[in-house]
């Protein structure tokens, strides 16, 4: 094995190279995994100079499809920065998203966000709500409603999300 890393991990490293349009890293990885399939399978390295070298030219080439081929199965692969930047907007996007929510509720009148605290915070039947405010059951329907459609208006669903 140390034969075949003196005399062909350079040349093997140039064409992985070229396939990984240059990402030495990627090729490093490739020709690491080209070692070590070739390890696992040192009785069928065919004997001769050029036959091995064919044959580990092959192996090489065949690894780098298989990595290409799980790339694309995968989601792609990112950085730590990148990940932080996108959970920091993803965070921003749900902050901003909960701050229109709550200012709109507070818009409401008092007897909506009563009911709807109630239905919705509480997790009230409309049969227990009424009962809790002390108002019939259509009462609570009705408040509900308005105050949904309200909400729907006010963050920016307008009419037609109603």
């Amino acid at each position: 094995m140390e034969f075949i890393m003196a005399n062909y991990s350079r040349p093997l490293m140039r064409f992985l190279l070229s396939l990984t349009r240059h990402e030495r890293p990627a090729a490093e990885d490739l020709l690491q995994e080209t070692m070590l399939r070739t390890w696992r399978n040192l009785a069928s390295l065919p004997s001769g100079e050029e036959n091995a070298r064919r044959w580990l030219f092959t192996v090489a080439r065949r690894v780098a499809i298989d990595a290409a081929r799980m790339r694309q199965v995968r989601p792609a692969e990112v950085s730590i920065r990148e990940a932080a930047e996108m959970a920091i907007q993803d965070t921003s996007d749900s902050t901003l998203a909960l701050q229109s929510v709550v200012e709109a509720f507070h818009g409401l009148s008092a007897d909506h966000r009563n009911v709807l605290t109630e239905l919705y915070i509480r997790g009230a039947s409309v049969e227990q709500a009424a009962e809790r405010l002390g108002i019939p059951r259509g009462t609570v329907k009705s408040r509900a409603h308005y105050a949904m459609h309200a909400l729907k208006t006010t963050i920016g669903g307008g009419a037609e999300a109603a």
